[in-house]
């Protein structure tokens, strides 16, 4: 999680008393459940805190004076800002454990029942949507780490040919390539047998910087030798880049911050278009607790500085991906932490043993 120093308001969490704790905490639970902005009265009625509607009524307007909560309009009540959250996720989140339903769930769910890995990290992000009624994200494990184990070529048309690449992780990636004439049998298993020799068990990133040096005066077609040679080649390119599975749009579209069409919208083009998204999230360090929450402006992709992204890492072989929910910056918190946690787990459990 991030540093409440990183907005600046540490001290004004030090300076909180132990009432303003207290009225800001309820008010951000009650918040997160009703979608309305939150009353004196309200938690008055609701949290039982042995103080006047009228007390807290003039705590909230000191929390305001902090910039820990807004008042949409004159006659509302208050609504948490982003830095009101963080201090409640920081230093006033309790935990929350999953249940036993949901638990069974995430073990089923996440299985290598569904296949190979990719298939896997596409179910991950189905079920951390339907188990957090969010959005479920899924990245991929940062190829440049991953150990190669084998290529296979394989000819889909006179033009075409399919390479198709394994990694000790269990990931494999496909890339269709298209030649200028046909290549022969011969030349695809001669090739084949060169780029196994030369290139299994190595990283993805040290064939990328030494690819020219290893098939320097390689014998082979020319015309299919050049896809592999140039490690600029749409061969190389597209194994770097990061894969990223999306589900549960349609969770979004029924929450009340996501009727402004605008914000809609700009979720849509994060959806078709993540690569900021997955820069932004690979960009934050995992702390020991293993979950990493980002609120409103702290994410870097303009689509989501609306929302907010609980997430955490998974072991694949000897790299790592991410995988995490996206919402609203009204979510339930604490349940979705201990949600993703548990998912990255079994994740990393199903991807080291093949097995629940």
């Amino acid at each position: 999680m991030y540093p409440v120093e990183r907005l600046g308001i540490k001290m004004a969490f030090e300076n909180l008393s132990e009432r303003e704790q207290k009225v800001l905490a309820c008010l951000i639970s009650h918040y997160i459940s009703s979608a309305d902005p939150v009353g004196s009265r309200a938690i008055a009625n609701k949290y039982r805190l042995g103080i006047s509607p009228a007390t807290i009524r003039n705590t909230m307007q000191d929390l305001e004076e902090l910039g820990l909560v807004l008042q949409p309009h004159t006659s509302a009540g208050r609504v948490p800002t982003d830095a009101g959250y963080r201090l409640f996720v920081d230093r006033l989140l309790g935990s929350e454990e999953i249940t036993d339903s949901e638990r069974k769930t995430i073990e089923e769910g996440i299985s290598s029942h569904y296949g190979g890995v990719d298939a896997i990290l596409g179910q991950t992000s189905r079920v951390l949507a339907e188990l957090s009624n969010q959005l479920g994200i899924t990245i991929s494990p940062k190829m440049d780490n991953s150990v190669l184990s084998r290529i296979e070529l394989m000819q889909l048309a006179d033009s075409k040919v399919l390479v198709v690449l394994a990694f000790h992780s269990g990931l494999a990636r496909t890339i269709l390539v298209e030649v200028e004439a046909t290549i022969g049998l011969h030349d695809l298993i001669n090739m084949s047998q060169v780029l196994n020799e030369k290139l299994a068990g190595l990283t993805l990133g040290h064939i990328r910087k030494t690819i020219q040096e290893r098939l320097a005066n390689t014998t082979g077609s020319p015309r299919l030798l050049r896809f592999f040679i140039d490690n600029e080649s749409d061969v190389w390119n597209n194994l770097a880049m990061d894969q990223l599975h999306i589900e549960g749009a349609e969770n979004l579209v029924v929450k009340p911050e996501f009727s402004d069409k605008e914000k809609l919208q700009e979720i849509i083009r994060l959806i078709n278009s993540p690569i900021g998204l997955i820069e932004d999230i690979r960009g934050i360090d995992s702390p020991d607790s293993g979950i990493v929450i980002t609120i409103g402006a702290e994410n870097k992709a303009q689509e989501i500085q609306s929302c907010s992204v609980v997430s955490a890492s998974y072991e694949a072989g000897n790299t790592r991906g991410t995988i995490g929910v996206i919402g609203p910056t009204r979510m339930p918190y604490a349940k979705l932490a201990s949600l993703v946690k548990t998912a990255a787990r079994q994740l990393s459990r199903v991807l080291k043993t093949g097995r629940q």
